[in-house]
């Protein structure tokens, strides 16, 4: 099985507000995928169609080899969920929590969900329901990690989580990452997160899906540069133009996606001068990729 996730020409819609589009997504198996996208952009509508969660009402859906939604429960048994909101009964303490979770998982490792305790400094005793923020993603976090899944699956696990929490759920998932291997998808509007645990990146925007490729290429790819003289036209440029921006008489400054070295010639023979060629760290990559999609200026 090369892909742990594959959607493709996949349509929802909720009334006449918000549709999700002809959405095609491929997840290899073992990578970690940070689906991005701001608020609202559709990334939870999406977890919740490829969890069987939503009926869809065109397209495909395979997760590990199963298609959903038939095959779903199968799926579901292999996989690792931390849901955008807490999906626990208030009345259990944890310890009530852990185990009752435990029974639904052949793969359950309970010395593990027991060790994940202690390192998250969760009391068993305490309630679901009196649990803080903080505490309630890190139980939700314990939970999915001692299942020891094939796909982890997380909806902005960190989100209004304070900056210690967020630090120690993100630790443990690095760790799950490095000793299982398994697949991760990540959803999150929180990019600078993404940018130094995940391997793909997807970023979504509107119900659409406005770029997929490893996170090498999104980091190597997008560069600004400063160019000097007139140039009219970018037609017929070997790099897709994401931004123009006029500094000041004489001077541009461009958003590139797909830039190469040797490309530097095709901006002297158009008429003008490369002064420089600058690095963008992933959130400009991901402003600057929303602003095209939103205004269909791309080159």
């Amino acid at each position: 099985m090369s892909d742990a996730i594959t959607l493709r020409n996949l349509h929802w819609r909720a009334g006449k507000e918000f549709a999700i589009r002809d959405l095609s997504m491929t997840v290899p198996t073992g990578a970690v995928y940070g689906f991005l996208g701001p608020n609202g952009s559709g990334k939870t509508t999406t977890i919740r169609l490829m969890l069987g969660m939503l009926p869809a009402l065109d397209g495909q859906i395979t997760v590990l080899g199963h298609v959903v939604p038939d095959g779903v429960h199968t799926a579901l048994a292999r996989i690792g969920y931390v849901p955008e909101r807490l999906h626990l009964y208030p009345g259990l303490t944890v310890e009530e929590a852990i185990r009752y979770h435990g029974g639904f998982y052949a793969s359950w490792d309970a010395k593990e969900a027991e060790r994940l305790r202690r390192h998250f400094t969760l009391r068993a005793e305490t309630l679901v329901g009196r649990l803080s923020k903080g505490e309630a993603g890190k139980l939700m976090m314990l939970l999915a990690l001692a299942a020891r899944p094939e796909l982890l699956v997380l909806d902005e696990p960190t989100d209004g989580l304070d900056p210690v929490v967020r630090r120690d759920v993100l630790a443990a998932l690095v760790e799950f990452v490095e000793k299982a291997g398994s697949t991760v998808f990540i959803s999150s509007h929180l990019v600078h997160e993404q940018e130094r645990i995940c391997d793909w990146v997807g970023v979504m925007d509107g119900g659409r899906l406005v770029a997929e490729m490893p996170m090498q290429a999104f980091r190597a790819g997008i560069k600004r540069l400063r160019v000097m003289g007139k140039v009219a036209l970018l037609d017929g440029a070997p790099f897709a133009v994401l931004a123009r921006d006029q500094v000041g008489v004489r001077e541009e400054h461009w958003v590139v996606r797909g830039w190469q070295p040797e490309m530097a010639a095709w901006v002297t023979q158009a008429g003008g001068e490369l002064r420089d060629v600058m690095d963008l760290d992933l959130e400009e990559s991901f402003v600057e990729l929303l602003r095209t999609a939103r205004t269909g200026e791309e080159g």
